[in-house]
């Protein structure tokens, strides 16, 4: 019997938030691109929390739009609240955070997708990965068609032999009861990909008309907004924004829990995934968190057109009574009905240490992978992993070099460099904390960073690259002016310092000088400033941190350059760590399983120690002077 066989240089399977970025990433450079999903309905769905940002997060969404991803745009497009996280702190941890209209939010994305040149949306279930010699060639469908490729980006997200589980139902879905991908996983096996089996949940949804809100904080949107995406004008973003509102549970939500965990599938035995630690179901929180008398509970609106509410911060896999039953502990929720039922999701994913940082498999040229397939959680992290996924497919492709961004570049490169190098066992969340460098890794600088890497990628605009520009020369114009201007222990100065609880001055002093105290800043100085020129609020806000920062940020740099030393020396493809003396076996194991790239990534895995990074460095000097000849033998 025939079957349907076509040629495409790019197949991304699942058009979640990975494989959305995946596909445009690589339609964008021209490649004739092919985007698979179970459902064309669910392209991009937020099937979990309504939202895109928030801690660390924002960062990547920011970080993405740099590079010329599509997510920051989305949301900007579709949001109705929007929020600036940790104002009260410093700028490294300012994270942006918007509630999404779910629909519209899917809708916008599969309309960019729809009008995207080279792009062609296909409604099917990829069952098989056709391989080789190691080499890709092509994938196919559970209807038999044949799509030949020269690249595949595996974006599954939580489908793979999906599984929904509350109390004692378990359905063998994918999220929001949509169809899972069940022949994928077989043919990976086959292919010698070792997979995981972890699990994510999601609290109900509730009727709006249900809640008592008198009950319950309200929650504000920020009075200006600050959009994601560095395109975006942000007058055109200024509006009316709903609310969200905020309860806890209390020590009667609590004891019906415990009194109900031998119903919860997550104690007994019957979820076999692993879940996320940083974001617990409401039994994990009750349980872990003993001594804790109650949890917030934020109530948020899944969109305009709709009467759906979330309720973050209560995820369950309890039975439908025990829902109810504790749902309705909580003030304001005592009257609630539930529209949808709050449950857990199994699915399969890969270990991730079986990718190279270009997010390529080591084993199977021309595949790639993104997203929670990756062992992550979250839409953000989904995202930036299939983006950059898709980028190096095309320059694979291309012929060009991979993308990679380390740890001192991006967020974005600390997740890929944590997912291929450390061990994860649960799934990985991104965290302000896992950046060694985040003082310069803001989410305000993410254009300055990564812009011009966007450019060269050939997914930034000219006229984007030209604004990144001027937006530099600006910076530095007005930083060395303020250095250079001096102001006098005249009347009207000294009144402005009394006015804002500054030590009066005995001589004269730049204005840099004053912005460095931390009672004064750029904007606050406009009084005894006539020369500040016009300049817009994301240029003084980089004046502002330059030169508030500055010790801080010139010692972050000193790290960095020692951090670049250990990442510029390369480890060559070809050693045999068996034959490096004085190494101790478990480093052996390790270093042989993940054939690191360079000594600084190999000196972040679990199990190699600083002794045996010295013996590897010794090792590498002594093969240098042996061979003679360092750039042709160190290349990884």
């Amino acid at each position: 019997m025939p079957y349907l066989e076509e040629d495409y240089d790019v197949a991304v399977v699942g058009a979640g938030h990975a494989g959305c970025e995946a596909a445009l990433a690589c339609a964008r450079l021209g490649l004739e691109t092919i985007i698979f999903t179970i459902s064309v309905d669910s392209i991009a769905m937020m099937p979990c929390n309504p939202n895109i940002g928030g801690s660390s997060k924002g960062h990547l969404v920011r970080e993405l739009d740099a590079l010329g991803g599509e997510m920051g745009k989305n949301i900007d497009k579709t949001f109705i609240q929007s929020k600036m996280l940790n104002r009260s702190k410093g700028p490294a941890v300012h994270s942006l955070r918007a509630q999404a209209d779910k629909r519209h939010y899917t809708q916008e994305m599969r309309r960019t997708l729809e009008n995207t040149d080279h792009l062609t949306i296909r409604q099917a279930e990829v069952s098989e990965i056709c391989v080789e010699d190691g080499q890709l060639k092509g994938i196919k469908t559970f209807s038999g068609a044949l799509y030949h490729v020269k690249a595949a980006i595996l974006c599954t997200g939580t489908y793979l032999n999906a599984r929904c589980i509350y109390g004692e139902v378990s359905n063998l879905t994918g999220p929001n009861g949509l169809q899972a991908a069940s022949h994928l996983t077989d043919s990976l096996k086959a292919n010698g990909i070792e997979m995981f089996r972890f699990k994510t949940g999601t609290p109900a949804r509730v009727d709006r008309r249900s809640i008592d809100f008198s009950k319950m904080e309200e929650q504000f949107g920020d009075k200006v907004v600050v959009p994601f995406s560095f395109s975006t004008d942000p007058s055109t973003i200024q509006k009316e924004q709903v609310s969200c509102w905020l309860t806890y549970t209390n020590e009667k939500t609590h004891k019906i829990i415990r009194d109900n965990l031998d119903r919860s599938p997550l104690f007994s035995g019957t979820i076999e995934g692993t879940g996320p630690r940083y974001c617990p179901s409401i039994e994990d929180k009750v349980v872990r968190f003993a001594d804790k008398d109650r949890h917030q509970i934020f109530v948020e609106p899944e969109g305009l057109e709709t009467n759906e509410m979330y309720l973050a911060g209560m995820s369950s896999s309890l039975p439908e009574d025990v829902q109810y039953a504790m749902y309705r502990t909580v003030p304001g929720l005592d009257h609630v009905k539930i529209v949808r039922t709050a449950y857990a999701i199994e699915y399969d994913c890969i270990n991730p240490l079986q990718l190279k940082p270009s997010l390529e498999f080591k084993k199977i040229r021309g595949l790639f992978s993104g997203g929670q397939f990756n062992g992550s959680s979250g839409y953000e992290e989904a995202a930036v992993q299939g983006f950059m996924a898709g980028v190096n497919a095309a320059m694979e492709i291309m012929g060009r070099e991979p993308v990679i961004l380390d740890r001192s570049q991006a967020y974005i490169g600390v997740l890929i460099d944590d997912l291929v190098t450390k061990e994860y066992h649960e799934p990985y969340r991104m965290m302000t904390s896992r950046a060694e460098y985040r003082l310069l890794l803001r989410q305000d600088n993410a254009d300055l960073r990564l812009r011009k890497i966007g450019y060269e990628i050939g997914l930034v605009t000219e006229e984007g690259y030209q604004h990144l520009i001027w937006k530099e020369k600006a910076i530095e114009k007005e930083v060395d002016r303020l250095e250079r201007t001096t102001v006098g222990a005249g009347e009207k100065v000294q009144g402005f310092l009394a006015q804002h609880g500054s030590t009066l001055l005995k001589s004269g002093v730049t204005l840099a000088e004053l912005i460095k105290r931390p009672e004064l800043d750029y904007g606050i100085l406009s009084p005894i400033d006539p020369e500040r020129p016009s300049l817009p609020p994301d240029v003084q806000e980089q004046v502002n941190i330059n030169i508030k920062y500055e010790g801080y940020i010139k010692r972050q740099m000193q790290q960095v350059s020692q951090f670049k030393k250990l990442e510029g020396k390369k480890i060559p493809k070809d050693i045999d760590y068996t034959h490096v003396k004085s190494l101790r076996k478990e480093a052996v194991q390790k270093l042989d399983r993940l054939r690191p790239v360079s000594i600084g990534q190999a000196s972040r895995i679990s199990g190699v120690s600083p002794a045996d990074i010295s013996v590897l460095l010794v090792y590498l000097e002594q093969r240098r002077r042996f061979d003679g000849n360092e750039v042709d033998r160190s290349g990884a």
